[in-house]
Parts: C-alpha cells; structure tokens; sequence
C-alpha cells in the first residue's frame, strides 16, 4: 500500500446526515478487509465461545442504573459522585436508580451481551444527562481504584483543562488491568477521554447485529459497534429504540466482558489486539460470524 494512500493518512470522513459523528453509514463501506492478521487462530470462537461474562466485574459510569429494569438484572454496587460549592467531589454508596434512563439504557446493553458479568453503578451525572467534568474525574478515579476489569463510559467532556487529569487516569486504568471503553462524541468535535489511546473508543453502526463491530483504520475512533436504532431498556421498565455512540460503546463493553471471561489474563493492551482480530474487516471468522 503507498503511504499516501495508508487509511490513517488519509483526510477525515465527512460527517454523514442522521448519525452520530465518527461513525459508519447504514450505507458506508468499513474500507474493505484489511490486509493484517497478527496471530492465527484468533477469532470470535477462540474469543468468547461459550463465554457468558461471569467473573468479570463491570462498572457503568453514567447517570446511575435502574436494578428494578427487568433487561439490567442485578446490580453488585451502586455509587453517586456528590458535589457541593467549596468542596472537592466525594462518591458515597446510593440506590441503584437511574431518573434519567441513559446509564440504565447502557447497562441493558452489557448484561444483554454478558447475562452472567457482575455490574455495577456509578452515578456521576446529574438528574439529566449532563454533569461536570470534577465529578467524571472522581468517579473515574473511583472506579479504577476499585478494580474494576471494565469501565464503561457514555460521556465524555469538551473541557481541555481537564485532558491531562483524564489521560493520567486512563494510563493508570491500562497499568492496572482495567479496560476503559469510551464513546465518542456524538458531534465532530474533540472531547476526552475517548480520543485517549489508552482507552477502546467506539462508535457507531448502523448494522443490527449486536455482536458484529468493525475496526476502524483512520483513527482517532478505533471501533464500530452498533449505535443505531438500538432496542435498549428504558425508564419505567419498558424498552426505546435510540441511536448514538453511547449506545455503541456498551456493546465493546459487553463483548470485552465476553473476552476476559474466557481469558481473565489479558491485559488491556492483548485485549484491545484480540478485539482487532475479531472485527468483522480484519478476521475471516471474525465479527461473530
């Protein structure tokens, strides 16, 4: 391939009409197969076959999360970051609620995807789906501090004086042994922590399955996961279709739970490799298939 044509040179796709930044078009092509398989023998059967998530500990970092929502099942732990005017933000244990239904949509996602993981809650949005990024930061660093195997986040912040804290703790996450899957922004524009390196950043596409993701060659998104019209649980117990890369991005976390079930001595940086393989344009059996 010429270096000129190298898909990660290449000049940014324009944002298509009607679906969230970054992502792929119902009627988009992924690139074609790339040419790179590293290790034989990684696919998706030799990644989650027979895996159900049990023994791998997920926290969701969001607006909270219902337990009651028939499509979460149990919740292990549930925490809110609580901040006052003067006062540096602290986490405290809380009920597993959710007013605003984004984290529990997320939440539906994973425990669909791995019926068996053990989930958990961290509220560090406000009673809508926006909050600060002082509460992001210390949930996050809750949450790594915790153990957690997998972070998931729908959310991000446009805040720059915020970057270096975020990255400083997305590379404690990946030292640590735990996987930060991020959303990115559902607009074009820069936001943290998705556009970390450290960090499995997803976006969307408009395919129905939910175990079929793509790799994406022209970073700063790595992945594709479905992120349209996505069935997802909704407040008061029932279900919604929405789209959007926060829908995406549990789907990467439900399938690294998937993963590190069956192979619980992957680090982030073997995972995010055996999630390349297994995306439906680098591996043959790849993509669930």
């Amino acid at each position: 391939m010429e270096v000129n044509g190298a898909p990660w040179r290449r000049e940014r796709l324009v944002h298509s009409s009607g679906m969230p930044a970054w992502s792929m078009p119902a009627d988009g092509d992924p690139g074609g197969p790339l040419p790179a398989v590293l290790f034989e023998g990684i696919d998706s059967r030799w990644a989650w076959e027979g895996a159900s998530g049990e023994g791998v500990r997920v926290c969701v970092l969001d607006s909270g999360v219902d337990a009651g929502h028939p499509l979460v099942g149990p919740v292990e732990r549930a925490w809110q970051v609580v901040t006052a005017e003067g006062r540096a933000p602290r986490v405290q244990e809380c009920e597993p609620v959710d007013s605003a239904g984004h984290g529990t949509a997320c939440a539906g996602i994973i425990r669909g995807i791995a019926p068996r993981v053990s989930l958990s809650s961290l509220k560090v949005l406000g009673d809508g789906r926006s909050g600060s990024a002082s509460a992001l930061i210390a949930g996050l660093a809750f949450a790594i501090d915790e153990g957690f195997d997998v972070i998931s986040m729908s959310l991000s912040t446009t805040r720059v004086e915020f970057r270096d804290r975020l990255a400083e703790l997305c590379d404690r996450a990946y030292f640590r042994r735990t996987t930060v899957v991020a959303a990115a922004h559902n607009l074009p524009l820069d936001s943290f922590p998705w556009k970390f390196a450290s960090v499995v950043s997803v976006a969307s596409h408009a395919e129905p399955d939910s175990m079929r993701f793509y790799y994406n060659a022209a970073p700063p998104v790595e992945f594709r996961a479905r992120g349209v019209r996505v069935p997802v649980a909704s407040p008061g117990g029932g279900t919604a279709h929405n789209t959007g890369n926060s829908f995406a991005a549990p789907h990467m976390a439900g399938i690294a739970a998937l993963v590190l079930s069956k192979h619980p001595w992957l680090t982030p940086f073997q995972l995010k490799s055996v999630l390349f393989h297994c995306a439906a344009n680098v591996s043959a059996q790849g993509g669930g298939e």
